[in-house]
């Protein structure tokens, strides 16, 4: 049984408590929040990257995975969302090359001619064509014409500067204008 001493001193303990500010957190966001904001667009990022809706939904599971691992960190950060597209984009770049690499074994295992695979009509033509080209220029198309980035958040989410996206900007659409033409 409590005694009033006793509940006096809880009393008196919850008092000083009360009298500690919290820290301002008002101008975080909550992980829970940027997730449910976020992960639609990371899928369109990982799907154009990869060309697998499936794929795409693993990998933007796994990019909010690492965020969410990180997030006191990540949230502290000038933009959150360039951070997490970056983890995206290459986690995607390494599933990609992953799967390359699986392929070009099971061909050498099968002895195999390696399929040319034909452009789509319509806008899986041009996603298609921009998995052909290297991962960087892929990236920085990708988030520029999907996402609508300007070329400073393109350059902030790949993590170079904005001359370099312009670079892979102009180096993919000069290497997929033969390959469009050819498919109209």
């Amino acid at each position: 049984m409590t005694s009033d001493a006793e509940f006096a001193v809880a009393r008196d303990a919850k008092e000083q408590h009360e009298d500690v500010v919290p820290l301002d957190l008002a101008g975080v966001e909550s992980f829970e929040a940027f997730y449910a904001r976020e992960l639609n667009g990371l899928v369109a990022l990982a799907h154009v990257l990869t060309g697998s809706h499936a794929l795409a939904e693993e990998i933007a599971q796994e990019a909010m995975i690492v965020t969410y691992r990180r997030w006191d960190d990540v949230c502290a950060k000038a933009s959150p969302l360039a951070w997490v597209r970056r983890v995206c984009a290459n986690l995607a770049t390494s599933v990609v090359r992953r799967r390359i690499i699986e392929a070009r074994v099971l061909l050498r295992v099968r002895n195999a001619e390696r399929a040319v695979t034909e452009l789509d009509s319509g806008p899986g033509e041009f996603w298609a064509a921009v998995r052909r080209l290297p991962s960087r220029q892929a990236q920085a198309i990708a988030l520029f014409y999907l996402y609508g980035c300007s070329i400073e958040d393109t350059a902030e989410a790949m993590g170079c500067s904005a001359g370099s996206v312009k670079t892979h900007l102009s180096r993919g659409r000069a290497a997929m204008a033969p390959r469009l033409k050819g498919a109209s």
